[in-house]
């Protein structure tokens, strides 16, 4: 697969895997603790756990593809431990982005 599409998949994933933690801690624990509605956090989290274990195999494909280091790994699982933190991440996955498009160009 190409740099940039393996890039291009990561981002996404990244993003979705971030809204899926922003929507368990957000919605579905509060359902929960709040209104006794343990399914929303059973769905919520299942989701959340497959984009997870998603995020966590592409950006390794990411590092082994680009040559990154194990210290950008090691960036990408803290970003996607804290809220907001794979958006915050996105940024400098963008400008990777960019740079592989000006180097094809």
């Amino acid at each position: 697969m190409k740099a940039k599409t393996i890039l291009h998949w990561f981002r996404i994933i990244a993003v979705a895997e971030g809204i899926s933690f922003l929507l368990l801690l957000g919605v579905a624990m509060p359902l929960k603790y709040l209104m006794n509605m343990p399914l929303a956090v059973r769905i919520g989290g299942s989701l959340h756990g497959f984009l997870f274990i998603a995020f966590v195999f592409m950006a390794w494909k990411v590092m082994d593809t680009l040559n990154k280091s194990y210290g950008w790994f090691g960036k990408a699982m803290l970003a996607s431990v804290l809220p907001f933190g794979t958006f915050i991440f996105d940024r400098s996955l963008k400008k990777d982005e960019l740079l592989i498009n000006e180097a094809r160009a």
